[in-house]
């Protein structure tokens, strides 16, 4: 019943995070801001569920990149919270950094723990970790491929799910896909219309 309750409780905010997400890229200015701060809001209501499902399977990597990305959506709410619609170039590379350390020290313990690199779980784990680090890094940049890499950390996620028989979260995060390839397929968009906006230097 209790793991019940988490995958649901996890799942669902997660699920609600995407759609935030990709909601706020079909919108902009402060109206943007507003869906980034619910989809930052209900990342951190679902993070406590997520790692507590990983912990207990033993996806130590996995656990690990998640608590790595609560510090910097913690300080991109308070940002938000306070009118700054655009993370800042600082706020960027702790994201990267604390994912970075976190998923690090994750897969030490993980090899530590089993004895090694031995384990399919751990294979589906570093698709996880690489989606999400390089995906980050991306958009960063403000690069739209980075929600291509957020595919195969939510591709590699559902696999994992599916794999030790949780269904839901499985589910869970096949449905997020759809709304990563949305705003993909947004932010792409916008990016391609800024660049025809933008007049040819004269020669």
């Amino acid at each position: 019943m209790l793991h019940t309750a988490l995958q649901y409780w996890g799942g669902g905010f997660y699920l609600l995070n995407k759609i935030c997400f990709s909601r706020a890229e079909r919108n902009k200015g402060s109206r943007k801001r507003v869906w980034k701060i619910r989809a930052w809001t209900v990342y951190l209501i679902g993070l406590p569920a997520w790692v507590i499902i990983l912990v207990a399977q033993d996806n130590f990597i996995a656990a690990a990149a998640e608590i790595g990305g609560g510090p910097a959506m913690t300080l991109g709410l308070f940002l938000a919270l306070r009118g700054q619609e655009e993370k800042p170039t600082w706020l960027k590379l702790f994201d990267i950094f604390s994912i970075g350390v976190a998923a690090t020290a994750g897969t030490l313990y993980s090899v530590h723990f089993i004895g090694g690199i031995t384990e399919f779980n751990q294979v589906l784990e570093f698709g996880i970790v690489l989606g999400f680090l390089t995906g980050t890094v991306m958009l960063a940049k403000n690069n739209p491929t980075g929600y291509l890499w957020f595919l195969l950390m939510n591709g590699s996620n559902a696999v994992l799910q599916f794999h030790e028989g949780v269904h839901f979260l499985a589910i869970q995060q096949v449905i997020s896909l759809v709304f990563v390839a949305d705003a993909y397929m947004v932010e792409r968009r916008e990016a391609r219309n800024q660049r025809a906006s933008t007049p040819s230097p004269v020669t």
